[in-house]
């Protein structure tokens, strides 16, 4: 019964003992994605797993956090020490590093709907057992597969002398979960909900936050409260931060915003930051870019360049650090109230959070409270802080102390008494951020533990079912998430305005596709919301460049028919309700001008552009040096920064990455030439300047051929690649 959950535990093997005696030995086994997982709890049912064979362990989640590994002494001298200091206690999933080896065991299996980008690319089974959803299908579609235990992480504070739980970083499908749950044992079948405290986690409100009523089981235990998980940023390369200086002049002040993790996230961010904190830096940096000059109307008609007076409210479904960052910067502040009449009126300009008369007339306008106000609307009227807290209801009347007025508006002694005695100063309750989930560094982490509970009140945890979704509470999220942007990163587009972003033509995932369809298919519902996908013109196959922007691929994550904005570090194409020769003509402008030509010859031979048609001038000059040239006097002014929010990386550890990784290349691309420079460099002494970097792979002084032969391959990456002469 529900008034005996939930069951204490302090030692995880009880857990799993009683979890098996109640539903069996058939475990389908739910987590969530990323951070939220009970690493503990997951490695014992793994461990019972492996020694009976009789059980049989499904384990359905999403991303998996995993330290780095290395696959020669070389690599890990250069990861081995970063690790360390860096995930100190997190503990690995046994499971995980048995799928990359291949020794799953044949009663288990593991199921994931979303990878870290590309880790999976030659994992066979992994690649064999993806589940393909939308966000919001994900509790729907792990029911069907039989999920009958759900467990996660969770954080624990003592409110008023009551102990609460929050879901904190995974609010985003185990609420749904637990709900779903408790109707399949309505229909008999055993469950358990299981949470596992970690008081590192950050605790976060909304509807993330519980008494532990809806769990059967919970395991707090101090020994297994360790570290979380500490994701390193990625460097911001000056073509990031091109393409988020684009996706900035497309942010309208006083509107909606979600982006994702990685580095084009971050370039946004910082896009957005350099418009509020140097705008007039950043509004010569966008001339220079030319693009009001090649895009005319879209700033004027959806973003803007001016800083953010009204601020903006995060609507999504990972709360990534950089919403940190633009809180901090005064640019996320924009409340919103979970009342659709409130926000109607902030919406109008009726009212603004501070309170005043009108509020009672204008709450009556739009039939949120009557005229004679009940019980209940009395209880809105505090909730929303119209009415101060200490007014009690009672036979009709609003008791103030030791006064008694009637709870009629129509009656002016009345309305009279109630405006002088009875209203509250400013509206409570507003929220700054919707989000689902979060991981990313430890400082973010530490972020939010060290704001106040107020503060942290404003980042309003919920399920992606609420965020990534109109459906269920339509009224109030059109009115919350008004001229939303929504931001997203792709890795292909096709000339007809398709995204690929999660896979492949050949089939091989490289991610999921997560909620990424939810926000392009919501940004085409709201009347003024746009869906913005960020896609790097080109990437490197070892030496050479390949276009992203291509005649058409073999996958597709956004179809044609959603087509709305899709932004390249050379600039904006702006595809929704334009024909297809439109589409292929503005995205063929946005490509690198070294494969622009070949597009346009294909899309003529197709008969999708006219064969008269001929590339502008002005969008000619694609060209990395370009950028480069571009972006070299505004580095000097503090902007383009490869590392703008920080790195767990030494200077002298991204530069040993660095130079590592294009040897490789180089081997792998142009093996003779660079074994033979290699060679030649071998009899060679050793620049003073290497010691720093040879003392820190612990190859200064090396006592064997081998150790000899790793620091020539490392002195020599070096200065391959101009770091040391």
């Amino acid at each position: 019964m529900e008034s005996q959950r939930p069951k204490y535990y302090e030692d995880v093997k009880k857990c799993v003992d009683d979890v098996i005696g109640k539903v069996g030995k058939k475990i389908v086994m739910g987590m969530p994605l990323a951070l939220g997982k009970p690493n503990l709890l997951a490695n014992e049912f793994y461990r019972r797993a492996k020694e009976d064979p009789s059980i049989d362990l499904t384990i359905l989640s999403a991303l998996f956090l995993e330290k780095p590994t290395w696959s020669s002494d070389l690599e890990r001298r250069l990861v081995a020490p970063i690790a360390e200091r860096t995930w100190p206690t997190w503990p690995d999933f046994d499971c995980i590093r048995d799928l990359r080896a291949n020794k799953l065991p044949p009663n288990v299996k593991i199921h994931e709907f979303f990878s870290r980008a590309a880790t999976y690319l030659s994992v066979e089974y992994a690649q064999r057992n993806h589940i393909s959803t939308n966000y919001t299908h994900v509790v729907r579609d792990i029911i069907k597969i039989g999920m009958n235990v759900a467990a996660q992480m969770l954080a624990k504070k003592t409110i008023d002398g009551k102990v609460y739980y929050s879901a904190s970083c995974n609010s985003d499908t185990p609420l749904e979960a637990a709900r779903a749950l408790r109707e399949e044992e309505k229909k008999g079948r055993k469950v358990a909900i299981i949470g596992m405290v970690n008081e590192n986690l950050p605790f976060m409100y909304g509807d993330a936050c519980s008494d532990g009523s809806e769990a059967d089981m919970i395991v707090d235990n101090p020994d297994y409260y360790f570290d979380l998980f500490n994701v390193p940023k990625e460097p911001v390369t000056v073509q990031d931060h091109m393409i988020g200086l684009y996706t900035s002049t497309l942010v309208k002040d006083g509107g909606t915003l979600q982006i994702g993790i990685g580095s084009l996230g971050d370039g946004l961010v910082c896009g957005l930051q350099a418009r509020q904190d140097h705008n007039d830096q950043y509004k010569k940096l966008i001339s220079d870019m030319k693009v009001q000059d090649n895009w005319p109307n879209m700033i004027e008609e959806i973003g803007g360049l001016e800083t953010f007076d009204q601020g903006l409210y995060g609507s999504s479904e990972m709360l990534v650090d950089g919403f940190i960052h633009l809180y901090k910067s005064g640019i996320l502040k924009r409340k919103v109230y979970e009342n659709a009449a409130i926000q109607k009126l902030l919406n109008e300009g009726k009212i603004t959070e501070k309170i005043t008369p009108e509020f009672l007339d204008l709450m009556v306008e739009e039939d949120a409270v009557r005229t004679r106000l009940s019980e209940k609307d009395v209880l809105l009227l505090q909730e929303l802080g119209i009415f101060k807290d200490s007014l009690t209801y009672e036979d009709e009347c609003i008791v103030n102390g030791d006064k008694r007025i009637p709870a009629n508006l129509s009656d002016e002694t009345a309305r009279k008494a109630i405006i002088e005695t009875c209203m509250g100063t400013a509206l409570k309750g507003g929220v700054i951020m919707h989000g689902a989930f979060f991981v990313g560094p430890e400082r973010f982490y530490q972020s939010l533990r060290d704001m106040s509970e107020e503060e942290r009140m404003q980042f309003s945890m919920t399920g992606v079912e609420v965020v990534n979704q109109l459906y269920g509470g339509e009224t109030l999220r059109r009115l919350q998430r008004i001229h939303g942007r929504f931001v997203n990163a792709g890795l292909v587009a096709s000339l007809n305005g398709a995204v690929a972003s999660d896979a492949l033509e050949d089939g091989r995932v490289i991610s999921g596709i997560g909620g990424q369809y939810n926000f392009v298919s919501m940004a085409h519902e709201l009347k003024d919301g746009r869906g913005v996908i960020m896609i790097r013109s080109t990437r490197m196959e070892g030496e050479k460049a390949k276009s992203n922007i291509v005649f058409n691929y073999g996958h597709c994550s956004v179809p044609k028919h959603l087509r709305d904005i899709i932004v390249t570090e050379y600039g904006i194409a702006d595809l929704r309700g334009k024909s297809d020769e439109d589409v292929a003509i503005s995205l063929i402008h946005v490509a690198d001008s070294r494969f622009q030509e070949d597009l346009l010859t294909q899309a003529k031979k197709a008969g999708k552009v006219a064969k008269s048609y001929q590339i502008p001038e002005r969008f000619r000059n694609n060209s990395p040096e370009h950028l480069n040239a571009l972006a070299a006097p505004y580095k000097e002014k503090g902007l383009f920064v490869l590392f703008p929010f920080g790195t767990i990386f030494k200077p002298e550890e991204v530069m040993i990455g660095q130079a590592l990784r294009a040897f490789k290349a180089n081997v792998d691309n142009k093996k003779g030439k660079t074994l033979f420079n290699l060679v030649r460099r071998m009899f060679g002494p050793d620049s003073a300047s290497a010691k720093p970097f040879l003392e820190r792979m612990q190859l200064a002084n090396p006592s064997s051929i081998k150790e000899k032969l790793m620091k020539k391959v490392v002195v020599f990456a070096l200065e391959s690649a101009g770091y040391i002469k």
